[in-house]
């Protein structure tokens, strides 16, 4: 069996209006529509039990991005990727995916998050397909707000997205089946505890 850690890797595309000059996702997402931005993301899990025990399920988001303002294939990597991130409300949890850019010699930040809330089981298929994206300049989300959309993961993607789990580091059917697995127990638990066993309490 190899030293490294069991991992797990994935892909997903969300696409959605993006406009510059708005603050609000809503507002961005309808001002944007016909200048869609689509972004290609790989998440890297390196140590699934270290990542399954941290609380705020921090893994590595690599991005390439359309957007026409910016243009074709950008490159953005180093990103950051939360699952079911915490909050000071315990009723709310966060899907974040976070990603710098560099346009025309300038830097910017793409902060986006799911809200994973406790309410009706009706509302989960919108709750973690659905990204609300600010812009910022700089390197964080520290600086101004320049840009703001909304990204959706559409059905055909998540179809897609099905068919990109990859074990890292597995020695063996027996150890990819493990890792995949034990990623799914974690993400169907935290969707049985947000959406099931705290609604009513």
């Amino acid at each position: 069996m190899s030293d490294l850690k069991l991992g797990m890797m994935f892909s997903e595309v969300m696409k959605g209006g993006f406009a510059l000059n708005e603050t609000d996702p809503k507002t961005g997402a309808k001002s944007g529509k016909d200048q869609p931005l689509v972004m290609h993301g790989t998440i890297t899990i390196e140590d699934l039990e270290t990542f399954i025990a941290d609380p705020d399920h921090v893994g590595r988001l690599d991005v390439r991005m359309d957007w026409k303002p910016f243009g074709d294939d950008i490159p953005a990597f180093g990103g950051v990727f939360n699952l079911f991130s915490p909050t000071g409300d315990p009723k709310l949890k966060l899907m974040v995916y976070e990603w710098p850019v560099e346009h025309n010699g300038k830097s910017y930040y793409f902060a986006g998050q799911k809200d994973v809330q406790v309410h009706s089981l009706f509302d989960v298929w919108k709750d973690t397909t659905t990204l609300y994206t600010t812009l910022y300049e700089g390197t964080d989300k520290s600086g101004k707000v320049v840009g703001a959309g909304i990204l959706e993961l559409s059905p055909g993607e998540l179809m897609r997205m099905a068919g990109t789990f990859t074990a890292l580091n597995a020695d063996s059917v027996e150890e990819s089946l493990r890792a995949t697995t034990m990623f799914g127990r974690f993400f169907l638990g935290e969707l049985w505890d947000t959406y099931i066993k705290r609604v009513g309490a």
